[in-house]
């Protein structure tokens, strides 16, 4: 098990089929310890089953947009753990209103509740919990081929990964002369509860399986594989990078 003895914060589960719950199920497999953060009431009564599910330490709340949130976050696990060796960041939202349309029609305050929530939250919980992060501690989040290309309705969304994407690699550069590796996971088209969300989902899954090299769509456990690596030593000498866990999707042209 290459996971034995580390502690992982999870961030982003909202039920049996988010990719943050495949991840720490196969990090549970692996012999990592887990802990939950959830956002509010509602959150939490899908987070407590399937943290007890997982034989998770505990739960805690976190909004990630309310720095006063982080910082009680960061003292409970100081309190529970006292280290955190891993650190998963899986957490986006955009106004409905937003993922439809045009991108130029994107309200103000939509664009900054996107950026908000989806790409300057992993930056206030690095911050927040950097005096926990182990040497060679990991932190990954979760983007999207949207953040490099457009992909109809993703719109706000897409410009989101794409700070997203960028702020691992400074968060690299920043936390990489304490050992801390930083690095992102750009998955495929998966049916999780997000992706519902967006417009004309359903029709980008057999696009990927006719054009993309293995001619599948993924799965939880194909993104999860990757984050166990991510997770491990065996990937001690990579980060500021973003890893296409697509079937290939990424690398076709015309």
């Amino acid at each position: 098990m290459i996971l034995k003895d580390k502690k992982a914060l999870i961030f982003g589960v909202a039920n049996d089929r988010s990719i943050a719950y495949g991840v720490a199920k196969a990090f549970k497999e692996q012999g990592a310890s887990l802990a939950f953060g959830y956002p509010g009431e509602a959150i939490r009564k899908r987070v407590e089953p399937l943290s007890e599910e997982l034989g998770g330490d505990f739960t805690f709340p976190c909004d990630v947009t309310k720095d006063e949130d982080i910082q009680a976050a960061y003292e409970t696990v100081r309190e529970k753990w006292g280290q955190v060796d891993i650190l998963v960041h899986s957490v986006a939202y955009a106004q409905q209103e937003d993922l439809k349309g045009r991108y130029v029609d994107t309200s103000r305050a939509g664009f900054a509740l996107a950026l908000d929530v989806s790409a300057f939250s992993l930056v206030a919980l690095c911050k927040g919990f950097e005096p926990l992060l182990t040497p060679e501690a990991s932190v990954m989040t979760m983007s999207y081929l949207g953040a490099e290309r457009v992909i109809t309705s993703y719109n706000v969304m897409g410009v989101a990964k794409a700070a997203l994407e960028a702020s691992v690699r400074y968060l690299a550069a920043d936390l990489g002369p304490k050992g801390v590796r930083v690095n992102s996971i750009s998955a495929g088209p998966v049916r999780t509860l997000a992706a519902s969300g967006i417009a004309g989902f359903k029709g980008f899954l057999p696009i990927v399986e006719e054009r993309a090299p293995l001619k599948r769509n993924i799965t939880l456990e194909d993104v999860a594989g990757t984050a166990v690596y991510l997770a491990s030593n065996l990937s001690s000498g990579v980060t500021g990078e973003v890893i296409h866990v697509d079937s290939g999707f990424s690398i076709m042209g015309i």
